[in-house]
Parts: C-alpha cells; structure tokens; sequence
C-alpha cells in the first residue's frame, strides 16, 4: 500500500536509574571539542538512528554542511549546491565565497568558531552557533574540507575529529567555494544507509525557501520558482483541494495554505530555511493568527477545531539572531523577530490579518469555499460530540480493567525529573509502542521489551476495514477507540505519547492482512502519523538456523542460505510461523539496539486517498493485475 523501504532501526535502550558510586577528584573529566561530541552526539545532532527515520544523525550532518551552502546563498553568493552520494561517501560543493584560507581548520575543528557572530556578514543564517560542521568532523571517519577563494586553495583532512593532514596553499582555477567530503563514522551510525526519499525532501524543501537556488543530487536537479505554492502543490493533490492554494508573500514572511478532506493538520513551518519539525513560536503565531481572521472576517466565533481541521498549510519566516531548543534547530524559541522588533505572534498575526483578509475579500468564490469547508467540520463535530463522550469513558475503563496497554516507564512522570533529565529525554525520544495481535505475540514482547522506552498495546482479532468511513468509526469501534486514546491522538500528535507506532504482526498473510488494516486506520484518520515518519513495521527472523558452537536468525530466503553455507554439515534450520513461536529470551534481541524496522513511507505524488482507493477499495481488475504479478515476482525468488 505504501512504499516501505526495508532500514535497521536503533532504538537505544537506556534506564533512568544511576548506579551508585564514589564522587572525588578523580571522577572530574575535562573533554576536547571532538571528545564531548563523540561521547555525547545526541546533544548535537538529536538521536542516532541508522537512516530510516527522517531525522536520524546521518540527515543531520547533511543538513549541517547543507547549512552553510544555504547561508551563503541567502547573502547572494552561489546559485547552485553540487551534492554527491556514492556509497557512504558524501560529497557537498557550494559556490559562494569560500571559508578564508587561513581559518580552514579552525573553522571545523575550534568550537565557537565563525563568521555568524557578526550580523552584518550573516543577518538571517540558521546556524549561528559555530557548532554544525565540527559535529559533522567529529562523528565522521574520514572528513574533508577543500576552500577555493580568489585562485587559490587550501585542504585539510581529519580522522573522528583529529586532522591528519593540512596541505599548503595553491593555486587553483577553481570558481570560489567550498568543498566538503565526509563518511559517517559506523562505530557510532552502526550499519546505516541512506534513503534517498529522505534526502529528495530534505533537498526540494532548501529550493521551496530560497526561489531560484540549484541543487544537484547525483542526476536530479531541484529547483523551485514559486516558493511555498510549489511546496503545497507537491504534497497535495488538487482535486482534493477544497479551494486554490492560497499564497502571500512579505518581507521576511511567505505563507502558503488550503484545505482538504483529509483529517487533522498539516502545517509544515521554517525559520531562514530550516524546516522546524516540531514547529515553535512561528507555528504556534501563525495557527493563532489564521483563527482570529477567519474569525473577524466572517464575523462569527467558529470553534477553533471547526477552522483549522484539515489545513494544509506551510510558513516560512525570516528572523535575526533565531533561537532554537537544540542544536538540531527542529523548534524555533524565539519570542520577537528582531532586537527591537515586533514579537513573533504580533509580526505573523499582523501580516495575516492584512494579506489573508485582503485575498478573501477579493476572492469571494474563495472566501465561500472555506467558508463551507468550516461548517462541515462543526457539522461533523457536533454530531461526534456524545458519541465520542461515552467512548472516552469506555476507552478510561478498558485501559484500567482490560490492560490492553502495557505502558512504559518515561510516561509515569509528566516532567522530567531534577536529576538524570538527558537521560529522561532521551528515553521520550526513544519511546515505542509495538501493536501485537494475539496473546501469544502480545506475551513474548511483553516479556523481552524494555520496561522504560517500550509499550504494548494487544489487538483482539481483525481491526475494521475502515476505508471511506468517516471518524465516527473511531469511537463507535473498541479497537479503533482504545488505540487512538493509547497513543493520545485524538485532538492532532501535539500530544502523541510515542515517539516510533511499530505494527508487529506475523509475516503470513493473516498479519499482512491485519497490518494492511491497521495502516488504512492510521492513512483515514490520522495522516500526519505516516507523513511525520512515526509509523514503522517491525521486522523479526523467519528463520534459525544454528550448529553447536553458533546461531545465526535470518530474515529472509537468502540470509538463510547464507547462513546454512557458513555454518556447514547440516545445521538446525527453524521456520518461525508466528512472533508466539519466538521466545521471550530471542525477542529481547530483536526489539532492542539492533531492531530491525521498515518504515511506512508515501511515495512522491502518491495521495492518500487514492491510495487507499487503489488497494482497499472495490476488488478492480488493476488490483487483481497488481496482485498477480508481484506474487510471481515472490514465487520467482523463491524458486532461485
């Protein structure tokens, strides 16, 4: 039904108690810049990961290098970023004014080294903390920096952070720039691999921002005219647009919305071209201000709900001196947009009560539409109202009574304790819930998961078909009900409570059937769980096979054969048929550091509603066709 792309996942697997030990001299440590990164990455680059969740490090050093290519750019120099992939090696070429040659080294390897200290050089950069490129350094096996500024050029090159060679000035006929290479280091991305789905829109995303910029990714050319519109016009689908696209340009503001019938929101924002994934005050400003001119202009006190369900929107702002929760920069804190200018909420409140209220007038057609796109969603809302009332009071006693849910330690406190806090976040980034099907499957991982980062919820039987049903099903179905109140998702993922929803069925075709369903129910209703990367598919051996002095599990045909040829004179081969088979003690391997997980990813220019038309939808002959022909696909490698 989607593209699902076969990853290893880490999901680390830490306690939040502390051993209990001496504190003397001797306990004191000072770290080099290199050391503290490498022992502490997350701090830098969020978690970890080996490239199948969209903000897994690896993504991050890209961004990183990305950054300053962006930030030249944004100052006029170099129309163009040239980016490489060739197995691990990944190469980034911009063609601004290049690093001055006397600082190359210090540039990547000092922290709190930069040119982004001074405002007049960089007025609106994203990264201001002279931190980015020396974490790239640090965590990178091989890392190399190559200036090219007025004929001539300067290289240097580093091991985890220690340079190993700095070679002399020379002259170049390169045009001005900077090149840098680099290859993660596998000691700390442990067998990762890029995505190149993730990579696609992380670089289309840097062309929305900044109109005219070029990037090269190996053969694909990004670019974008329109900004924003283009953005929107890529990650919708027109006929489900309830109204054109609406589109409004300022100064250091562009702003890009619609509405659909999907559910829920979906409101991508950045700050001087980077995309804030979890939002900020630019986010908040603008779900705030978009309400209070629907509001005026329409003259009626609409639920908020009703006006902002099924937005489709995206928001783009330019700050002075941006300041982020974490080095990451995935949440924008800043409060004002300028020293002494006007702050966030008053800044993006201001531009759409002028622009927004300005096109509705203009536009009637327009202003109607949305218009009867809100008094659906009230429609739609009031008639819920006693139904979902009576199943939030079944889903508090199903929870208390029936134990569906084994929940995990990080939730039993609503703050993060005074000591061990990274600890305690660090386990909330990691949180998961795995949905079994089955006491047998729902016991094993029960017994083998992590108590402190890893939930369960068990499913009883088939979920519903829900495809074409409107959210009444989710409260009128136990199932359906239990598990949106388990994850807290039913007023939008603001609150959700983990962070990876693993589907954990058995690889046959009752699980794949049930695994197709519980998509459909997390595509109908709560799209914004796949678009924001959250859903995965947990992937467990389908066979043993092991002699006296070794035991290899194998996930598919060929990992088998593999495995009966290393170990030789007719090993012990076991099929596993369900995940009830596997005991306790063997899963404790596959759902800790070394999971193995699929991420559930929509193809570019797929639309959820046609997707879900296509594969659970009437039986057509396309599906038949579809079916045919990827079975034979199957029995053929098989076969060989």
């Amino acid at each position: 039904m989607c593209a699902i792309v076969n990853r290893t996942s880490k999901i680390n697997k830490s306690y939040i108690g502390m051993a209990v030990s001496n504190y003397n001299e001797e306990d004191i440590k000072s770290l080099d810049w290199k050391e503290h990164i490498r022992l502490r990455p997350g701090m830098y680059i969020g978690k970890l990961g080996d490239g199948s969740a969209s903000d897994d490090g690896i993504y991050v050093l890209v961004k990183e290098v990305i950054d300053n290519c962006i930030d030249e750019h944004t100052m006029g120099f170099g129309r163009h970023v040239d980016v490489t992939l060739s197995q691990k090696v990944v190469t980034i070429r911009d063609y601004g004014r290049g690093i001055p040659l006397g600082k190359v080294v210090d540039v990547v390897s000092k922290i709190n080294t930069g040119a982004k200290y001074d405002s007049k050089a960089f007025q609106k950069s994203v990264g201001l903390n002279g931190v980015g490129t020396k974490a790239v350094n640090a965590l990178s096996s091989y890392f190399k920096v190559e200036s090219f500024r007025e004929g001539k050029t300067k290289v240097a090159e580093f091991e985890r952070g220690v340079l190993t060679k700095e070679h002399k000035e020379t002259t170049t006929t390169e045009e001005n720039g900077t090149l840098v290479t680099f290859i993660a280091d596998e000691t700390i991305f442990h067998n990762y691999k890029f995505l190149h789905e993730y990579l696609d829109n992380q670089f289309w995303n840097y062309c929305y921002l900044n109109a005219g910029l070029v990037i090269n990714f190996n053969s694909k050319r990004y670019v974008s005219k329109n900004g924003l519109l283009d953005l929107l016009t890529r990650k919708t689908n027109a006929d489900e647009l309830r109204y054109p696209i609406i589109h409004l340009k300022g100064e250091d503001i562009e702003i890009a919305l619609s509405h659909n019938n999907d559910y829920g929101e979906d409101i991508f924002s950045f700050v001087n071209g980077q995309y804030t994934t979890q939002g900020g005050t630019h986010h908040q400003a603008f779900r705030e201000g978009f309400v209070k001119v629907i509001r005026d202009f329409y003259k009626k006190d609409y639920d908020v709900a009703d006006i902002r369900q099924s937005i489709v929107a995206a928001v783009s702002v330019r700050v002075q001196e941006p300041v982020f929760e974490s080095q990451t920069k995935t949440k924008l804190g800043s409060s004002v947009v300028s020293e002494g200018g006007p702050t966030m909420k008053r800044f993006v409140e201001d531009f759409l009560a002028k622009e927004l209220d300005n096109y509705l007038h203009r536009n009637t057609q327009v202003a109607d539409a949305l218009k009867r796109r809100i008094e659906q969603s009230e429609k739609e809302r009031k008639e819920l109202s006693g139904i979902r009332k009576l199943a939030n009071e079944r889903a508090k006693k199903a929870n208390l009574h029936n134990k569906k849910l084994r929940d995990c330690r990080v939730h039993l406190n609503d703050e993060p304790p005074a000591k061990n806090r990274e600890e305690f976040l660090t386990n909330q980034q990691n949180s998961t819930i795995f949905i079994t099907e089955g006491d047998s499957a729902s016991g094993s991982i029960t017994k083998a998961r992590n108590v402190n980062t890893q939930a369960v919820f068990s499913l009883r039987g088939k979920p519903l078909n829900c495809y074409g049903m409107t959210k009444k099903v989710v409260y009128e179905n136990e199932e359906f009900n239990l598990l949106q109140h388990a994850l807290n998702i039913e007023n939008g993922l603001e609150e959700l409570r983990y962070k990876n929803i693993v589907i954990a069925t058995d690889a046959d075709v009752d699980g794949m059937h049930i695994r197709l369903l519980l998509m459909t129910f997390f595509l109908q209703f709560f799209p914004d769980l796949v678009k924001q990367n959250h859903v995965f598919i947990l992937e467990t051996p389908l066979f043993r096979v092991r002699n006296k002095q070794e035991t290899i599990y194998c996930y598919d045909e060929t990992e088998k054969q593999a495995a009966v040829k290393k170990l030789g004179n007719k090993p012990e081969i076991t099929r596993f048929k369900g995940l009830g088979e596997i005991s306790p003690e063997e899963f404790e391997r596959f759902i800790a550091a070394d999971m193995r997980l699929q991420p559930v990813l929509l193809e570019e220019g797929q639309h959820i509603q046609q997707l879900l038309e296509y594969y659970m939808g009437k039986n057509t002959p396309q599906r038949q066709e579809f079916i045919i022909r990827n079975l034979k696909v199957e029995l053929d490698l098989i076969e060989e």
